[in-house]
């Protein structure tokens, strides 16, 4: 492994199309971070283009990668996330400690799940890691997710988990303060306590958000004002390291252009404050060639930490039974997040449904029924073609004009002519008819 300096990027704001044209305005910019999975690197987005022009760094963030997981990292997956650090120029990649699906059976979260932190998932996620590096262009960053549940049987703290990731993958650390406040009110894990216990001197940048208390649940959405709680932990970082940059991430409800410039100078204000003990340093980077560090076979590994994650995943996106150890009513209050991410993502995806329906709350009631009966197991582009033919299978609207509304829809995006009478007679009563006759 080499030693790379930590790339100095200042105060700057997630990119997104919806607020393209207020981050050209903000005052005082350094930097944006866009999400991966939506820019294409031969087609990247005039705003982009701009602020890149202007000497702004832009640093791409995966959503999808599951580093967490017990498979191994898709290398299909790593080439996408390797093209666009290239195509935007980007200093680092980042990604998230977590798993976001299962192999078998095929199922999607659409989120971020906790990693247990245990031996066994350290080992799979540290050979995952590993493997990353190797593929990527430039150095990874991986951030800490936000929790509304906990694993029974930890054998590790989070600062001991990290820790010991850096120290056997040089990986560098995107620390997520409005994550660490949601897991103090969700899982009573002291946010001191683990800044403490973090090796701050691998810190690459931080991430600072809003969120909302909900029956005594942190919800970490992204879609509100930044709470001074969260700018109080930033508060405790700054107090221990001087970090390289400082990210205001939102992804929904966006406030006018004027809010989100006086967020970003709240966060500069923090940033003002009691200067650090320590500071950000150079730390190894793993680069191609350099070769795997020794390792232990991991196969068994990964079958363990495999069973645990479908299990748990299957109990929150497909009903089956809650796993033993785990806390049934925040498995309940997580299934029912990812059912409304699947909804709200999904509108977003294919706002011509809910015109199709009848408006907003015919719209979710449809949905609600699908999901309670469909999985998503191939992302949201796909979750929205499976939700439009199971309306034509087994949903159809009432109102002929709707029905035709839905079919010419599905003939647009589906790539091929809507299921007909016979097919939908077939998929609705062939089960039914085949365990009747088993």
């Amino acid at each position: 492994m080499s030693e790379e300096p930590v790339a100095r990027l200042g105060v700057g704001i997630g990119w997104r199309p919806e607020i393209a044209e207020a981050v050209e305005r903000l005052p005082g910019l350094d930097w944006v971070e866009v999400v991966a999975e939506n820019v294409c690197p031969g087609h990247l987005p005039e705003s982009l283009l701009r602020l890149r022009a202007r000497g702004v760094t832009v640093v791409p963030h995966g959503v999808g990668l599951g580093l967490g997981g017990a498979d191994r990292p898709d290398p299909d997956r790593l080439a996408a996330l390797g093209e666009r650090a290239l195509a935007l120029g980007a200093p680092l990649v980042t990604e998230h400690i977590a798993f976001v699906r299962s192999s078998s059976p095929a199922l999607e979260a659409g989120h971020l799940l906790p990693v247990p932190r245990t031996r066994d998932a350290l080992d799979v996620l540290c050979e995952n890691v590993r493997i990353a590096q190797e593929s990527l262009p430039v150095p990874l960053a991986l951030e800490n997710i936000a929790a509304l549940l906990g694993w029974p049987g930890e054998e590790l703290t989070e600062g001991q988990f990290l820790s010991e990731l850096v120290e056997r993958t040089g990986v560098r650390l995107l620390v997520d303060v409005a994550n660490l406040h949601t897991n103090q009110v969700n899982r009573g894990e002291d946010a001191a306590k683990v800044l403490d216990a973090l090796p701050l001197e691998a810190l690459a940048y931080v991430h600072v958000a809003g969120g909302v208390l909900r029956d005594g649940v942190w919800h970490d959405t992204h879609a509100h004002p930044v709470p001074e709680a969260v700018l109080g932990v930033l508060a405790a970082l700054r107090e221990r390291v001087d970090p390289p940059g400082v990210l205001l991430e939102r992804d929904d409800d966006f406030p006018p252009e004027a809010e989100l410039s006086a967020e970003l100078d709240a966060v500069r204000g923090v940033l003002d404050g009691p200067g650090p003990r320590r500071a950000a340093t150079a730390v190894p980077v793993r680069r191609a060639g350099d070769g795997p560090e020794p390792a232990a076979d991991t196969a068994a590994a990964r079958g363990r930490v495999g069973v645990a994650q479908t299990a748990l995943l299957s109990a929150l996106v497909a009903g089956t039974p809650v796993p033993e150890g785990f806390d049934r009513r925040r498995v309940a209050v997580q299934a029912r997040a990812l059912t409304a991410k699947r909804a709200a993502v999904v509108r977003r995806l294919a706002p011509e449904l809910v015109g199709i329906l009848g408006g907003g709350e015919a719209y979710r009631t449809a949905f609600l029924r699908y999901a309670r009966h469909r999985p998503m197991t191939a992302g949201y582009r796909r979750d929205a073609l499976d939700f439009a033919e199971h309306l034509l299978v087994r949903d159809l609207p009432e109102d002929p004009a709707a029905r035709r509304r839905l079919t010419r829809w599905w003939r647009e995006r589906g790539g091929g002519p809507a299921p007909g009478v016979l097919a939908r007679w077939v998929r609705r009563f062939g089960p039914v008819l085949g365990r009747a006759a088993a």
